[in-house]
This record gives structure tokens, C-alpha cells and sequence, in this order.
């Protein structure tokens, strides 16, 4: 009935439908397996892509040919672009979009794309031979053979919902967990654990009183997620979103229901993410403060349907519904479902090689929250890079993998591998040391050409990206040369407070003062602005943020090539740590856990000391 495969990837969320597409866009023949077609890339959580750091790696997506960015443009309803009140390192790409149509958007890009085949089935074992992935087998006993298999489960494995003390399997509201893998797993030697995650309740938009709430509108100027021209809503009709507030009579209902959280009575096991707590969690850890915000949230352009984005809950229906009503705005609130939480199976990611195959299977890679993450985004991304290593492994060649100074994904993967995690891991800018280099606006500068060469960008893609390249130079070749005299600038000087110049300067030095941008320069000055007029505004931005930054973006070069010496320190896959009596017990038994690629990545494994990293390097010295 079925061919054999190149690649199968199991479960079509965001980790797998990137999986799927990255593997068929690079040449393989990939069968998609899900259990029930009509929720491909469901959001299953906020109807929402990007935010701090989040949005930066769905550009990255974006950058190396992935559809994450595109379908979010396609069918984004508003877009921000957060903390552009602070430098470009920290400016992040979020939109707010139409549940349906992103997922109907996924969906039609999947079945344009060639060598993509879908099956509606469950995956209940791998079939394994001689420490080799060779296929899966399903519920309906079916037996396909493939190079290589990824596995993208989300939080199907064994899961179980909570809401108040009723418990009911599934891996989301109103769909059957997946059983069957964890335990073959296991009996591999794959060790596992469990994880929480939760979601807020729906509520009908028709009841709510919006004039008790503060209005969160969209930008001006939609910059969106991808590269390429895509289409997006005009900046004056997006949706408008809401801010309202908890108070003192919504925390005390809700603790009436503490004795029957299953979290406090000890039903969850699982740890759940700490940056997105429930909101019971919300008011037991920060009990001194007297409210917490809440963003109302459409569900799309034709929906009156509502996600209420801080109000994750597991507590009885009746307490989630009654404390909702003391919310400004919520007092004749209805509710379409209540929020629960979910508790499900995953395998600690120190299990995993940086292309995310694992260590004890060869051809068989995990992506997404069977690694521990948690986010559409973290997901997604994952399953970009296994799709491309599984095909990269089907077809005999070099692995795909991104440094920690090239990506955001890099970062993510590396944290992964090497410190593993026991809560939901969500990516911040925080947890990159080299965010100056890694921005929302040259991801494509950083990524594109290494994705095209390997097969994945397409040509067009390329072809813009050396554009913008070349044309930035230009710009800021421009701008290091030309002079401005006083009285050309002065009276703009003066308007905003900036000291008059005396003598000649060159427009690229105006620009380092830190209230002035380009955009200024070329509205208050004709000259510079007559230089500029040919270059794109992705090619003006891209060379203001390089001449404004320079200092700090040359200081982290630097720290990247002093990194590098560690990194370029290749240790065998042979080398016996045992023979190096110097090392502590600690790390010797990391080391020989997780064994390090490079004494970079041994340097960054939790609970491995300075010390034990310099022994390794005299010790392999000798």
C-alpha cells in the first residue's frame, strides 16, 4: 500500500509541518502522518506568532526557507513590533492572527508543496533494526518503511487533561492522546519524564464590555514576519486587541477552588513553564500583588470568539467562570470552553545531537515539546532543522547545524543538548550572549545563503538577500562620505535638541548620536536624502543599524572568534574520559552522557566546571 520513504515525520503541529516541508523542499520523498487532517498546524494555545526573542526566530524560520513567517503574514489580523523603544537587538516581530486561516494557510502550502504525502493514522511504534530507524508501524497495523523518521508528538504522549478534578486523556481538548511510543521508547533505553502546559478559557465576544478595557491597537507600519513580498492586511484595518486587569475579588473566588486544583492537590506531576504560569499559579507565587494584566484577544477576522491571554486555569468551570465575571469588562461574560491543563510524556533533549537525532536510534530525530520546549515558535523551529538533518542523513550528507553566535535556533538547540531541562523551555534574548549579532533584521543576512546552499532557499530568496547586501554597503559607503555642512543640518539640530555642528560632518557621524536616526536625516536634509533615493528602506535600516552599532557589533566579532578557538577544538568520538584521572566525578560522568562534539560545547554542559574544560585541553595538548 505505501512506498518506501525517505523521511515520515510523525505529527503535523508546527514542529512537523516545518519537518515535513523542509525534508520535500530539499528533494525527499516525506509522508506526513497525522491524526486527524483537519487540524494541521492547529494553534493550539494563543492565536499568536512571535514576541521577545520568539519573533526573531521565526524571521530566522523565515530566513532559511522555512513557511512559518509567510503563513503568519498570510494570515495575521495585527502586528506589533515590541520593545522598539529599546535597541534593535531586542526589537521583536509579533502578530496577532486568525486561528482558521493560519492553519487552512499551513495546510494549502503543504499539499502545493511537491513529495509531500499525508496519511490520517496514529504512529504506535518505530521500527528499529540493529540500533536503525527504518520506519513506523501505526494503529491500523500498517508497516512503512523510510531512511529516517521524526518524531514531532507535541503534547499527545499519554496525555492527560485536567480541569478541576476531572481528568480526561487526550493530547488537546476533544482529541485522543497517542500511546504506544513512549513505552517502546523506553524499553530502548530512552529515559522520560512529564511536563505540564495550560491554556486559558474561550470566551464569546458578544458579551463582553470593551469600553471597561484600554485598547491595544496595532503598528502603523506592518514590517511582518518574512523576507519575500507577501500580502498583509492594510495597516488601518487590523483587529484591535484589549488590556483589562485582575483584581482583589478575582483572586479571592479563584482561591475557593484551591482545594480542587489538581496542581495543588498534587494530581499534576509534571512542572509546567514558569514564564507562562496559570493563573492560580500567578496568584500564589506573587500573593503581594493586587492585580495582574490581561490581553483580550480576537480569534480572527470573522469570529467573535476570544482568547483571554493571561488567564491560563485548571480550577472547576464554575471558579474559572465566576472570577472572570469580577474582571472590568467580563461581568456578563460567556464562555465557549473552559482552560485546563494538560500533562504529557517527553524525552529529556541531552538525549539528542545538535542535527536532533537521537543518540541510542540512528535516522531518528525528536522536534518540538517531546524535547521540553514549549512555544509554536521553539517548536517550529526545531522541526525545520530535523527535517533537514533527516533528509540530509537519508541521502548520505553532512549534517545542518547553526553555531550559538549565528542563530537564535542555534542557541535553542545548544541549551537543549548540553543542559537539558526539566521545566518548559521557552527562548528569551537573555539566553543569547550574542543578540547584537543575532536581530530580527538581518536574519536573512545571516541565513539565507547557507540554507541555498545546501538546496533549501530558493533562488529568488538568494537573489533579494544579495540584493539587500550589496545595497547596504553602498548606503553605507554613502553615508561615511558625505559631508554636511552646518547650515544644511542646524535647524533640525536645534529641534530636537541636539548640539548645532561648527564645521563640516560626515552624515554617517550624525548618525551615531543617539537621537538621531536616518529616517530623520533624510526628511530634514535634501542632500542626504537626494543620495538615498534608489536604496530600499530594508537596505536604509539594515545600514543605520550597522554604523550606529558598529562599536558594539565589532566587540561581539570579537568575542565570537575568541569563542571559536574552544569551538574548532574537535574531541574524538573515541576519547576515553576515564584515562583523564584529573577530572571531577561530575563531569566525567556529563562528559561521558552527552559527549561533547568540542570542548565549546563541553564547556557549556550544566554542572561542568572551568577547570575540568582546561584540563581537557592540556590533556588533549598531549
Amino acid at each position: 500500500m505505501f512506498p518506501e520513504y525517505d523521511v515520515i515525520v510523525a505529527g503535523a503541529g508546527h514542529a512537523g509541518s516545518e519537518a515535513a516541508a523542509a525534508a520535500a523542499n530539499l528533494g525527499s520523498k516525506v509522508l506526513l502522518i497525522t491524526m486527524n487532517m483537519q487540524t494541521i498546524a492547529q494553534m493550539s494555545c494563543n492565536p499568536a506568532m512571535g514576541g521577545i526573542a520568539k519573533g526573531q526566530i521565526v524571521r530566522e524560520i523565515d530566513a532559511l526557507g522555512g513557511y512559518s513567517g509567510i503563513v503568519s503574514d498570510k494570515s495575521m489580523i495585527q502586528f506589533r513590533m515590541l520593545n522598539k523603544s529599546k535597541g534593535p537587538a531586542m526589537w521583536s516581530p509579533r502578530t496577532q492572527n486568525d486561528r482558521m486561516l493560519f492553519a487552512s494557510t499551513w495546510r494549502q502550502m503543504l499539499e502545493e508543496t511537491p513529495n509531500v504525502d499525508f496519511y490520517q493514522d496514529t504512529v504506535k511504534q518505530i521500527i528499529v533494526e540493529e540500533g536503525v530507524c527504518k520506519g513506523v508501524i501505526t494503529g491500523l497495523g500498517h508497516h512503512i518503511a523510510s531512511k529516517s523518521v521524526v518524531i514531532t508528538s507535541g503534547t499527545f504522549l499519554n496525555g492527560v487533561i485536567h480541569i478541576g478534578e476531572k481528568q480526561l486523556g487526550g493530547g488537546r481538548i476533544s482529541e485522543s492522546a497517542a500511546t504506544g511510543i513512549t513505552e517502546q521508547l523506553v524499553s530502548l533505553g530512552f529515559e522520560s519524564d512529564r511536563l505540564k502546559t495550560g491554556t486559558p478559557a474561550r470566551i464569546d465576544g458578544r458579551s463582553l464590555d470593551y469600553s471597561k478595557m484600554e485598547k491595544q491597537d496595532g503598528d502603523e507600519e506592518i514590517v511582518g514576519f518574512s523576507f519575500m513580498d507577501v500580502d498583509k492586511p492594510k495597516a488601518d484595518s487590523q483587529r484591535e486587541c484589549w488590556i483589562t486587569y485582575t483584581n482583589q475579588e478575582v483572586h479571592d473566588i479563584l482561591k475557593t477552588g484551591f482545594d480542587q486544583s489538581p496542581m495543588y492537590q498534587g494530581r499534576i506531576q509534571g512542572v509546567g513553564p514558569r514564564y507562562c504560569p496559570s493563573i492560580e499559579d500567578k496568584i500564589n507565587r506573587f500573593a503581594e500583588r493586587e492585580r495582574h494584566q490581561l490581553f483580550v484577544e480576537p480569534e480572527g477576522w470573522n469570529t467573535v470568539e476570544i482568547y483571554v491571554n493571561g488567564f491560563s486555569s485548571s480550577l472547576p468551570e464554575e471558579v474559572q467562570l465566576a472570577a472572570m465575571r469580577k474582571v472590568p469588562g467580563f461581568e456578563n461574560c460567556r464562555m465557549f470552553r473552559p482552560g485546563y491543563a494538560i500533562e504529557y510524556d517527553f524525552f529529556p533533549p541531552t538525549q539528542l545531537t545538535y542535527t536532533l537525532e537521537t543518540k541510542l536510534i540512528s535516522n531518528l530525530f525528536f522536534a518540538g515539546q517531546i524535547n521540553g520546549t514549549t512555544g509554536y515558535e521553539e517548536a517550529a523551529c526545531q522541526g525545520l532543522m530535523a527535517g533537514i538533518n533527516a533528509h540530509q542523513k537519508a541521502h548520505g550528507k553532512e549534517p545542518f547545524t547553526l553555531s550559538r553566535s549565528e542563530a537564535y535556533i542555534g542557541v535553542l538547540i545548544d541549551d537543549l543538548i548540553n543542559k537539558g531541562t526539566d521545566e518548559p523551555y521557552r527562548m528569551f534574548t537573555s539566553r543569547a550572549e550574542f543578540r547584537t549579532l543575532l536581530r530580527q533584521d538581518n536574519a536573512d543576512l545571516r541565513l539565507t545563503e547557507k540554507s541555498y546552499n545546501i538546496g533549501l532557499a530558493k533562488e529568488d530568496r538568494y537573489l533579494k538577500m544579495v540584493s539587500k547586501r550589496e545595497q547596504t554597503e553602498r548606503v553605507k559607503e554613502i553615508l561615511l562620505q558625505l559631508p554636511i555642512e552646518p547650515i544644511e543640518v542646524n535647524m533640525f539640530l536645534n529641534e530636537i535638541g541636539s548640539s548645532p555642528i561648527t564645521e563640516k560632518y560626515r552624515a554617517a557621524k550624525l548618525l551615531l548620536r543617539p537621537n538621531i536616526e536616518l529616517a530623520d536625516l533624510i526628511t530634514a536634509v535634501p542632500k542626504i536624502k537626494e543620495a538615498l533615493i534608489e536604496y530600499s528602506a530594508d537596505a536604509l535600516e539594515q545600514a543605520s543599524i550597522q554604523l550606529k552599532y558598529e562599536s558594539y557589533i565589532e566587540k561581539e566579532k570579537e568575542l565570537v572568534d575568541k569563542m571559536s578557538q574552544l569551538e574548532n577544538q574537535i574531541i574524538p568520538d573515541s576519547f576515553d574520559y576515564n584515562k583523564v584521572p584529573a577530572l571531577s566525578n561530575e563531569s566525567r560522568s556529563k562528559f561521558l552522557k552527552i559527549r561533547p562534539r568540542t570542548l565549546g560545547q563541553a564547556s557549556r554542559i550544566s554542572g561542568v566546571n572551568p577547570s575540568d574544560v582546561q584540563i581537557l585541553l592540556v590533556y588533549m595538548g598531549r
